[in-house]
């Protein structure tokens, strides 16, 4: 009995994905409907993962500040803070000037702050590395990210100069080859991945629906 359910549900997941897949492809008007419907069923589903999540998040924190758990002031800010732009969302609207405020006045700043401290403690990290492994890898990592730093980073005095544009050319060389091309590789690496992983659940290889 168990083996014919995984069947049916690796039958339903195989007939699914060949129908999206050939729906891009192929311009069929039935199954460019049925590819649509399927993509909307998926981003509903989607939303109500995101919900469940969302509401996962309010219970467990309610019940830290209900107990009074180790860190329950944090929790209860979160917690008045997400209902209040949950309730400002929905009486004036995503794009209100309210939400906008709170957005580039709230949120941009804090996300500033995070990456500025990523940065320093990045920097850190590397000098601690260097004390503790004295190795190629570990100056050519630290040296990249001080160039980086003195091409992104202003200069108080000489901001103009010859030195600060050298720094700056550097770090654009070093940001546009190296990073860029870095980036373009690791997402070839997970787009074949992804393929593969595709692949092998539509070949019901894979069947973590049934697990």
């Amino acid at each position: 009995m168990k083996l014919r359910i995984s069947l049916v549900w690796a039958a339903v997941a195989t007939g699914t994905g060949l129908i999206v897949l050939a729906g891009f492809f192929f311009e069929i008007p039935a199954l460019e409907t049925g590819r649509q419907i399927l993509v909307d069923w998926a981003v509903l589903l989607a939303a109500m993962a995101l919900l469940i999540g969302l509401l996962n998040l309010l219970s467990v924190h309610w019940s830290k500040v209900s107990q009074q758990e180790a860190g329950w002031p944090y929790s209860a800010v979160l917690l008045l803070f997400f209902l209040v732009t949950l309730g400002l969302g929905l009486l004036f609207g995503p794009d209100s000037p309210v939400i906008l405020f709170l957005f580039n006045n709230v949120q941009l700043p804090v996300e500033a702050s995070l990456m500025a401290l990523l940065a320093v403690s990045l920097t850190v990290a590397g000098f601690r590395m260097v004390r503790r492994r004295r190795d190629v890898a570990s100056l050519l990592f630290v040296g990249v990210g001080f160039l980086v730093l003195l091409g992104t980073g202003p200069w108080l005095v000489g901001s103009e100069g010859s030195a600060n544009t050298l720094f700056r050319d550097i770090r654009n060389w070093l940001a546009q080859i190296w990073a860029a091309g870095g980036a373009r590789g690791i997402l070839l690496g997970v787009a074949l991945g992804a393929t593969a992983t595709g692949l092998r659940v539509l070949l019901a290889a894979d069947r973590p629906y049934g697990e």
